[in-house]
């Protein structure tokens, strides 16, 4: 049965980071990875799109100490577990969803979102993008870490069987549920250049995980 994605996570809460650390390819390394592309310079200010439990802020705070974070995210236990983490750390966390939070204009250095958004549509993706573009200085970049489809017969089959589900179960409101639909590398990379990004490269990968840097 398809879930809300809020209270999928927030059922998995006590076990969340073991299961990303331990059961993700690579997630070791991408989480460290992913922080060292992030700005080094003290104070600056970070967007986190789907935050969680701050994974990727553990590492980002080794580097950054100082960094200023807003971090979003659909679960309210998730973003407790998070400022429990960093009680010491400047964080504007807002519970709710990136599609509907205002990120304002030239308002941060950098932007990060990892393992969050490989469950929408390059429709909701082109809108997000677009506004998070905006929201950067210039200069910015948006560094993003997420697991893609290898194939375009498998992004298909996903998105496909998410409708089926759907149908099945008498889903027809417009919230989010839990079940991955993830684009192909190149799928998202055109949707970042049409969204206005002037730049994307891709960095590493591990497995179907990928970090692309994406300049303003």
């Amino acid at each position: 049965m398809l879930e809300k994605m809020s209270e999928f996570f927030e059922k998995r809460l006590s076990g969340y980071d073991e299961h990303m650390l331990s059961e993700i390819e690579g997630a070791g390394e991408f989480y460290p990875y992913t922080a060292s592309l992030l700005p080094k310079r003290p104070g600056c200010t970070i967007i986190d799109l789907g935050c969680g439990t701050g994974l990727e802020l553990e590492e980002y705070f080794k580097i950054n100490p100082t960094a200023k974070i807003t971090g979003i995210d659909l679960s309210e236990a998730m973003l407790k577990a998070l400022s429990a983490k960093f009680e010491d750390k400047e964080l504007n966390l807002i519970c709710g969803s990136y599609f509907d939070t205002e990120f304002g204009n030239s308002v941060f250095d950098a932007a990060v979102s990892v393992e969050s958004l490989h469950h929408f549509t390059k429709e909701q993706k082109l809108k997000l993008y677009h506004r998070l573009k905006e929201s950067l200085k210039p200069g910015g970049c948006f560094v993003l870490t997420d697991y893609f489809a290898e194939s375009e017969e498998l992004e298909a089959e996903y998105f496909n069987t998410l409708a089926l589900l759907k149908k099945e179960q008498g889903i027809n409101d417009n919230e989010f549920y839990h079940y991955d639909t993830p684009l192909t590398v190149e799928h998202e990379i055109a949707v970042l250049k049409q969204a206005g990004f002037s730049e994307i490269n891709v960095k590493r990968n591990w497995g179907a995980t990928y970090t692309l840097v994406c300049l303003r």
